[in-house]
């Protein structure tokens, strides 16, 4: 390499350090101007890494597909990993099968629907088997980091100290049923999108044939590896929970570092569940909801996910903003109109209406919370990653297509739902109330 050729290079990434920086002061700064605006940060956060690729300043394209398969794969496995750390830490409802109901709906009828119909559509439009089947699987995760506005409010907001059942369903940390179902759902279906996708590997590995691959499917990525996961998980949040937060921090610095222990319990659960070869998503999540569960009411979840969510939106400037170069530099180039019908059809028929059948007997929703349950089921980067960890893992036909098809869906859920989420969910609030306070008025009638 040239003396030209390095200065050229070291003025490309004191740039992107510029771009990066310009984009983490807006997200410290916007949430504030666009809380009661139609808009969202990583909308905006995309539209500057699409100019910022677009504009002549010679950056180096973030190409996913061949050049950075493996730091796609790396960044985005650790954005979720957070993701799924804040996403337990926030959430207050005590854990049961009742309480949960919601969430076992989404997780047992409409992930694998919207799988199936997203395969289905894929092979429809031109995709082999393999590549279909991966298509499926990697759409399959909704996304907690882009989904921000959807999520469940601040640990300990609501009826503290209250321990009715009541209280914990509806009541505490202002959990909603709209906004606890996606947010458990985000958390549980990103570690649960890993058997689907190593099915798709499977078929790319030994051929379409399940006599080739389903027993040792079954056994190991369904039964086996989900085991692990969950009972490691519950394991290292006991454990976390008696230890963060039992040790009080007499000093401001020792209350500064408190939310470092929350990444430190979460890097501990997905490393060394995946190290005896479970899911390690599904433990980060399990960890951490198990985490929040101890001692709910102790200040110390506030530090814990505060530092969390800091993390969070560093990695959500990184993803959005080589996301928007990687738009404006063709990722979208290989679609198809098929494709891009498929890619229409998956946000706005495929996951609503599967949405829909699994909410259909839900009881003590209306219909208002039920259908904004089937419509907002963000796609994210939970796709990027689990895309790119099947295309590093085993070699995919069609593999700049499904980049292709993939990205478009992102892309229009990050600006659909982005868009109406906020207003979407006041509308419902002020029913909600407006519900409640009828109730109260009239407590006599229904």
């Amino acid at each position: 390499m040239s003396f030209g050729e390095a200065f050229t290079g070291l003025e490309a990434y004191d740039l992107l350090l510029f771009v990066f920086g310009f984009c983490l002061l807006g997200v410290s700064v916007l949430p504030r101007l666009l809380h009661d605006k139609p808009l969202s940060v990583p909308i905006l956060v995309l539209g500057v890494g699409v100019l910022a690729w677009t504009l002549p300043l010679g950056l180096l394209t973030p190409d996913p597909v061949d050049e950075h398969g493996h730091l796609t794969e790396r960044l985005t496995e650790f954005g979720v990993i957070v993701s799924l750390m804040v996403a337990g830490l926030s959430i207050d409802r005590r854990f049961s099968w009742h309480a949960w109901g919601s969430t076992w709906r989404l997780l047992a009828i409409t992930m694998p629907l919207s799988i199936g119909a997203a395969a289905l559509l894929g092979w429809w439009a031109g995709l082999v088997p393999a590549t279909a089947a991966l298509f499926g699987a990697v759409i399959s995760p909704t996304d907690p980091v882009l989904g921000k506005d959807l999520e469940v409010g601040p640990p300990g907001e609501g009826a503290e100290g209250d321990e009715t059942e009541e209280a914990d369903h509806t009541e505490a940390g202002e959990e909603d049923e709209v906004r606890f179902a996606l947010s458990s759902e985000a958390g549980l279906n990103d570690g649960l999108a890993f058997p689907y996708t190593n099915l798709a590997i499977a078929m790319a590995m030994a051929g379409a044939a399940p006599s080739n691959w389903f027993g040792t499917w079954l056994a190991v990525d369904v039964g086996f590896k989900i085991v692990v996961g969950v009972v490691l998980g519950w394991l290292f949040g006991k454990v976390l929970g008696a230890t963060i937060l039992r040790f009080p921090a007499e000093t401001e610095v020792a209350k500064d570092v408190t939310g470092m222990a929350a990444l430190a319990g979460t890097l501990l659960a997905f490393g060394g569940t995946e190290f005896v070869g479970g899911y390690g998503f599904l433990a980060t999540f399990v960890a951490a909801a198990t985490l929040r569960q101890s001692d709910r009411w102790n200040d110390y979840h506030d530090h814990l996910e505060g530092f969390g969510e800091q993390m969070e939106r560093v990695v959500l400037v990184l993803v959005m903003l080589f996301f928007g170069g990687a738009l404006a530099r063709g990722l979208l180039a290989p679609l198809t109109w098929e494709l891009g019908l498929v890619a229409v059809a998956l946000v706005l028929l495929v996951r609503p209406l599967s949405g829909l059948v699994a909410m259909i007997r839900m009881p003590r929703s209306p219909w208002r919370d039920r259908a904004a349950i089937s419509f907002y089921g963000m796609r994210g980067i939970g796709t990027f990653y689990y895309l790119s960890h099947a295309l590093e893992s085993t070699g995919f036909e069609q593999a700049d297509e499904v980049w292709a098809v993939a990205g478009l869906v992102v892309l229009i859920s990050v600006v659909l739902h982005g868009v109406t989420a906020a207003p979407v969910l006041r509308r419902l609030d002020r029913a909600r109330h407006d519900t409640e306070h009828s109730a109260a008025a009239n407590p006599h009638t229904g």
